[in-house]
């Protein structure tokens, strides 16, 4: 089941979103829960909400926490939330790039852009999903959400990100884990650790720390070659 959050000051456009992401969801027959919030002071007052929608439609103009810091707050905590902006401006295209906002719409042509941006999430989430046969049996997995995959003797140990962290288990090797996940960006920084580059914070010290504080260590061999990938995946993005 999706989780949308609706963040916006105004009651008129809180529902107006709704009423469209329910006309949506109901078309394609999909299941969601629907939370609204009326400020950014709301939504990130629990901070599971940081980490526990995957889609956030974020108005831009709210008072005192505007749209921008509370994006911001997200993207601190956790990156692989699909922000949606929503604004009656069009000055703040430049700062929906900074947060890696999915969609930054107008809320004149909301009938057309909701429809349009939730087509363009969904997309990508389908093209963001591996399956595996765990422990826990078959699981369809966002790629995003996986943290890092752990070798433990005969087991690999897979970190995912959901409201809070899961482990699910597979008998298989790492080796065999990489190959399926080189393409997502995905980099071995040890021979126990294959590691979602898009969850590290930084490389420093012989230690990889991710964006959850977890720090993870680096052998001396592999240090060099685990800073040029960071770089390179930074660069990219």
């Amino acid at each position: 089941m999706l989780k949308i959050a609706i963040c916006d000051d105004e009651k008129y456009y809180r529902d107006r979103i709704e009423n469209l992401l329910k006309a949506y969801l109901q078309e394609h027959n999909l299941n969601a829960e629907l939370v609204l919030f009326q400020s950014g002071e709301s939504f990130i007052s629990q901070q599971e909400n940081l980490v526990k929608y995957d889609i956030v439609f974020l108005d831009i103009n709210m008072n005192e926490m505007d749209g921008i810091e509370t994006a911001m707050r997200i993207r601190r905590f956790y990156s692989s939330t699909y922000i949606i902006f929503v604004t009656a401006f069009i000055d703040y295209a430049l700062e929906g790039y900074k947060v890696n906002a999915v969609r930054y719409i107008m809320k004149n042509t909301l009938e057309i852009s909701v429809r349009e941006s939730m087509d363009a999430v969904l997309e990508k989430m389908r093209h963001l999903q591996v399956g595996f046969d765990f422990l826990q049996g078959r699981q369809n997995i966002y790629i995003d959400n996986l943290l890092y995959v752990e070798s433990k003797k005969h087991k690999a140990v897979f970190y995912y990100m959901d409201v809070s962290i899961t482990q699910y288990e597979i008998y298989d090797k790492l080796d065999h884990i990489e190959e399926e996940l080189s393409e997502y960006g995905f980099f071995r920084i040890h021979k126990s650790y294959l590691v979602n580059l898009k969850h590290i914070r930084k490389v420093n010290n012989y230690e990889a720390v991710l964006d959850t504080g977890e720090r993870l260590p680096i052998p001396r061999r592999r240090f060099q070659a685990a800073k040029e990938a960071f770089a390179a995946y930074k660069g990219a993005m």
